[in-house]
């Protein structure tokens, strides 16, 4: 694959119009100097930014849309310098196919209107007046795209010394990085669901058609397979990895730590093999003592894969895996979680589940206990206990939604300190502004599945980017 597919392509456009340019010396130059400054701000090494300069007539646009549709962009970024004639802009859009982002953007806070009133003439006060015109022709620009039904985004600023407006356009390309990478990402399945969870329980096409991911199925029996030929320098050295992801405890009995070794290898070339970038299982393993062992030793490795950018989820959680490699692109990590109980007392919820999770958001180093049951699951063997760290989280779950196929369901709150339950799992408690009741309560009344993914810091408004450029709907519970 050619790495620059890899990469976030960015179109970018300024608009003006032609005609200004013999009436008002230094117009255009000026504002070709601004859309300099809006690309050095978008710059970054993982983005290729197409600049086609200033459009200003309709060929010129019509150019410009062919030339963006040439180098494959993912996303469109339409400068507004000046005032600008609809007909400019619409073949941008039409032809370049792919999510709008309007930039009003003004030269400056406010025109120096004491200065302005004594410049020399009016036509050097109309140049310097068009200068600081971007706003004018939005308006104009979002009746036409309203009426041909053509979805675009608005961030509304000063070029210079705004942050706020500056963060929101760094958020909206995350989010187009986010959603270019999971068009590009292969997902994992292995085994089955787990019998009677209906709420788990999707539709694959939908995921490929509304995520762009790509759906690999893989047998548990390659995974036994690949464990009955792994060496042992590769076992002590996947040990030695344990060793420092892992704080093991001496109640974990060797045996148990070298079979998890093996199997953690193991997924290591089975990921690796069927370049997946995320991975789903569940698998019982009943009548098979062989793939038994396989599941059953799985969920340290699954924790290292997850640690590392690789997210896995048990119970073959095909929205939650998603959810979970959103979270993890955006930098907050993204494990496994559900609530299981309430602390009135305390007025906070108590989240967490079995099976892998992310180092990348525990309180400390992630513990190992020997289980000599999996509750609900078949065989035995190590699991990991964590909590997630203190401070700002982010609850991120992907829910069916029956016209557009999936919604976006996103709450934020705090991980706060509390005696958790010793159980071999990761749990922790939770705060959040509607409380305990009121969470519960509204999160459930959206309809999703039990589990969802945990993430550390507020990303709410992220997501709600990521799913305008998705064409899905977000609901932010609080």
């Amino acid at each position: 694959m050619n790495p620059n597919y890899k990469r976030l392509r960015v179109g970018l456009a300024g608009l003006g119009l032609e005609v200004y340019w013999a009436q008002f010396d230094g117009l255009e130059k000026r504002l070709l100097g601004y859309l300099s400054e809006v690309e050095l701000k978008i710059a970054s090494p993982a983005r290729i930014i197409c600049n086609v300069g200033l459009v200003d007539t309709p060929k010129k646009a019509i150019e410009a849309a062919h030339f963006f549709r040439c180098n494959d962009i993912d996303l469109l970024l339409v400068y507004v310098t000046t005032y600008a004639l609809s007909s400019t802009v619409l073949p941008l859009a039409l032809r370049a196919g792919v999510p709008v982002i309007i930039l009003n953007l003004q030269a400056a806070a406010a025109i120096d209107y004491e200065s302005f009133n004594q410049l020399g003439s009016g036509t050097e006060m109309t140049g310097e007046w068009l200068a600081h015109c971007s706003a004018c022709p939005v308006p104009e620009i979002a009746n036409v795209f309203r009426r041909l039904d053509i979805p675009f985004h608005q961030v509304t600023g000063v070029l210079h010394n705004d942050p706020v407006c500056w963060t929101h356009v760094e958020e909206w390309l995350r989010a187009a990085e986010v959603a270019h990478d999971l068009a590009h990402a292969r997902l994992g399945l292995m085994g089955h669901y787990y019998s009677g969870m209906l709420d788990v329980a999707t539709d694959l096409t939908q995921v490929s058609g509304r995520f762009g991911v790509h759906i690999e199925m893989i047998e548990v029996d390659e995974l036994t397979s690949l464990r009955r030929e792994i060496k042992e320098d590769s076992i002590q050295e996947k040990l030695r990895e344990f060793s420092e992801f892992f704080d093991l405890g001496d109640e974990c009995p060797e045996g148990e730590v070298k079979r998890a070794a093996v199997s953690a290898v193991a997924l290591d070339q089975l990921v690796s093999i069927k370049d997946v970038d995320m991975l789903a299982y569940y698998y019982k393993g009943t009548g098979i003592p062989e793939n038994e062992s396989t599941m059953s030793s799985i969920i340290l490795g699954a924790s290292m894969l997850t640690g590392r950018g690789i997210p896995v989820a048990g119970e073959y959680e095909i929205k939650n895996v998603i959810a979970m490699k959103i979270l993890d692109l955006l930098g907050v990590g993204g494990s496994f979680t559900e609530y299981y109980a309430m602390d009135y007392t305390a007025d906070c919820i108590l989240m967490g589940h079995d099976g892998p999770c992310h180092i990348g958001i525990a309180q400390g180093k992630i513990k190992v206990r020997p289980m000599k049951v999996y509750h609900g699951k078949v065989g035995y063997g190590l699991s990991v206990e964590m909590s997630v760290k203190q401070g700002p989280v982010t609850l991120l779950s992907i829910v069916e939604d029956k016209r557009h196929g999936f919604m976006l369901l996103v709450a934020e709150g705090e991980s706060v300190p509390g005696t958790i339950l010793e159980i071999g799992n990761t749990n922790s408690h939770y705060k959040f502004p509607l409380g305990a009741r009121g969470f519960v309560e509204q999160w459930n009344s959206h309809g999703p599945a039990h589990h969802c993914a945990i993430g550390t810091g507020h990303v709410a408004s992220q997501i709600d980017k990521l799913a305008r450029l998705l064409r899905l709907n977000c609901v932010r519970v609080c």
